[in-house]
């Protein structure tokens, strides 16, 4: 009775978010197990009903081909808050554990005498497969090989000199997304060090060919947006990518170009999403206005022109550092 109870709640908060008729809320949720079901709805920390429907047809459909070999699956709605909203999830039906954890999203950018594609640091305004465009793309990708690469030495809490070696996890898309890999598009920890000079280090594998490493401040950017890539903090990347390693699985990214245009067009129109059968997070609708797909049909020619016009000679190298 309780259960029941229970699931008819479910079902009448979905239906009211969404503007579904009850009936097509409850058959979209019919095949979600109750445990999954606790962490269906709008609040904080929840998925959406239509990010988990999308994410785990994803999961079956890889699993069944033999791309995904992990029981757990990733998902992500970059309609939600960034920074200290928990967007990202990474769910273990086997295990019946679900867990939402923050994560960036792509800045976009503001350049000279193009349209201004940038992003706020809460919400996403801007999305985008084009090249150099530096924005997320919604729709379905699968892990793929994990790479780790020194970004540089800094000076740990303790004082000694660290070495950033930062993990990154490529993804492979399909459609909007298959541009993934060209693109360089993955998921790595939120951090980065910020070069300030070069540390003579001739014997370290790291060195360039005059024997200097990059030396700097080490920045969290947890709390900001990154570069299209999909970034967590340090501590959750480490959960992550022990569940990855020889295991590759699929990560839904929402909304995907379609959902952009529909949510667009119920705006201008002066309809809310919900009564159109689309979603969005009511508050970044609210802070954006109406979202932007920008095809790479049409943004990468732009970019590609830009990128010609304002070429500039290459930066002068880092100084020498002095006292460390």
């Amino acid at each position: 009775m309780r259960l029941r109870f229970f699931l008819l709640n479910i079902v009448g908060l979905v239906a009211a978010v969404s503007g579904l008729p009850r009936s097509v809320a409850a058959e979209q949720l019919s095949d979600i197990p109750p445990w999954l079901l606790l962490h269906v709805g709008p609040g904080e920390g929840q998925i959406a009903p239509v990010v988990l429907r999308r994410a785990r047809a994803l999961h079956r459909q890889k699993l069944r081909r033999g791309a995904a070999r992990n029981p757990c699956y990733f998902a992500m709605d970059a309609t939600r808050p960034a920074g200290v909203g928990r967007r990202f999830y990474v769910i273990c039906e086997a295990e019946q554990t679900f867990r939402a954890i923050s994560a960036a999203h792509g800045n976009g950018r503001n350049l000279d005498r193009i349209p201004d594609f940038s992003n706020g640091t809460l919400c996403a305004k801007n999305f985008s497969n084009a090249m150099h465009s530096r924005l997320t793309t919604g729709g379905p990708y699968v892990t793929a090989e994990i790479r780790t690469s020194f970004k540089g030495y800094y000076r740990a809490s303790g004082g000694q000199l660290v070495p950033l070696m930062r993990p990154f996890v490529q993804f492979e898309g399909e459609g909007d997304t298959a541009n993934a890999r060209p693109r360089a598009i993955g998921g790595h920890p939120a951090v980065i060090v910020s070069p300030v000079c070069r540390m003579k280090a001739p014997r370290n594998p790291y060195a360039d060919n005059e024997g200097y490493v990059p030396y700097g401040k080490l920045l969290n950017y947890s709390a900001g947006r990154s570069f299209g890539c999909t970034s967590w903090t340090p501590s959750e990347s480490a959960g992550i990518f022990a569940l990855l390693r020889g295991r590759p699985t699929t990560l839904y990214i929402y909304p995907e170009s379609a959902d952009i245009v529909a949510v667009a067009r119920a705006v201008k129109a002066g309809r809310s999403p919900a009564r159109a059968g689309v979603y969005w997070d009511a508050s970044c609708l609210r802070e954006i206005g109406a979202p932007n797909f920008w095809p790479r049909e049409t943004l990468e020619p732009i970019l590609v022109k830009h990128r010609k016009a304002s070429r500039r000679p290459p930066p002068e190298p880092l100084p020498l550092c002095k006292g460390l």
